[in-house]
């Protein structure tokens, strides 16, 4: 886990103009990805502050962050109109070996509107899968828990587009200056690590105040 806060290698760059920096097929592939992240989105759109959350779903400091940091932030700052949430995934895939079909089966529950539902199974059940040699099986066996067809999520990750999605994901990742997961792109900023919720309320605290003007709430 690093824990730093360092100006991004692109200040100022969303991720979703990032996913589209790629060339060629790749760009087409980056522009289809960008226009899914509305399904993996929390918050207003007119929120002020907006976060990308580059995360791993086999990463166990990714799985600490959503099971008890992000609900909180979810509570205070994202339901309460102030943060807008967006999920990047960024799978590790040379130490994490299911990480990138853990993605896969996470965007094509974002295409039945169910990204958010399968995003808290797949952490919640992470010790279940991760060790597993083929893991297929019960990725597609959370289409149940999530209330998602199984015959729809099966076609979704045969199809090579899914994976091309997770690709170009990861590319805007790196684009931003992440090189471990999680990883936060707020506002030009970068933040790393699965920190405290103390420490994210300080920086969003912080953030939000530039943006709308005022001085940052002291907590």
């Amino acid at each position: 886990m690093i824990v730093s806060l360092s100006r991004a290698a692109v200040a100022g760059v969303g991720l979703t103009a990032l996913l589209a920096l790629a060339s060629g097929a790749e760009a087409q592939t980056a522009n289809k990805a960008a226009a899914t992240l509305e399904n993996r989105t929390k918050g207003s759109a007119g929120a002020p502050v907006t976060v990308y959350e580059m995360s791993d779903f086999q990463c166990p400091y990714c799985r600490q962050f959503a099971l008890e940091t992000f609900p909180q932030i979810d509570r205070e700052y994202i339901a309460t109109g102030k943060v807008r949430w967006v999920f990047i995934n960024f799978p590790l895939t040379s130490i994490h070996a299911h990480a990138a079909a853990a993605a896969q089966v996470a965007l094509c529950a974002a295409n039945q509107r169910g990204f958010w539902r399968m995003h808290d199974l797949l952490f919640r059940n992470q010790d279940r899968w991760a060790p597993e040699q083929e893991p297929g099986p019960f990725f597609l066996s959370l289409a149940d828990s999530a209330g998602l067809s199984k015959e729809t999520m099966l076609a979704c990750l045969q199809a090579p587009e899914t994976l091309e999605a997770v690709k170009a994901d990861a590319e805007g990742a790196s684009r931003s200056g992440a090189g471990s997961t999680p990883s936060f792109y707020i506002e030009g900023g970068l933040l790393e690590g699965a920190l405290p919720v103390k420490v994210f309320r300080q920086v969003l605290d912080s953030v939000y105040a530039v943006k709308k003007g005022g001085k940052a709430v002291r907590r």
